[in-house]
């Protein structure tokens, strides 16, 4: 038992040294998954208006939606995932990532 404790302990330290670039892995990847859904949400929005000023206005909106996203989203990842102790983040981590596969796969 301590063996799996020990090592829980270390992936979690690793882990909390590479915090903001698993956060902006994380991010990354829902905006990934869920970018289609974005994108026709602003389509369903946008439908009305004329081509010419559609294209350059959904463009716009889903640079600055993504960009967004991941400048503001992955600080508050990094913080919510720091709230956890050196036992508990790297399972966290572990299903999380499961989640996120579970959901690619569906998709």
């Amino acid at each position: 038992m301590d063996l799996v404790l020990d090592l829980l302990a270390t992936v979690s330290r690793w882990s909390r040294s590479n915090l903001s670039e698993i956060s902006l892995a994380l991010v990354g990847c829902l905006l990934v998954l869920f970018g289609a859904d974005f994108k026709g949400w602003v389509e369903q929005r946008l439908g009305n208006i004329a081509g010419a000023l559609r294209v350059p206005m959904m463009a716009l909106l889903c640079v600055i939606g993504s960009g967004a996203s991941l400048i503001y989203a992955t600080p508050w990842i990094v913080k919510g995932l720091s709230q956890f102790n050196n036992y508990s983040l790297a399972p966290v981590l572990l299903v999380v990532l499961v989640l996120i596969g579970v959901v690619a796969d569906r998709r």
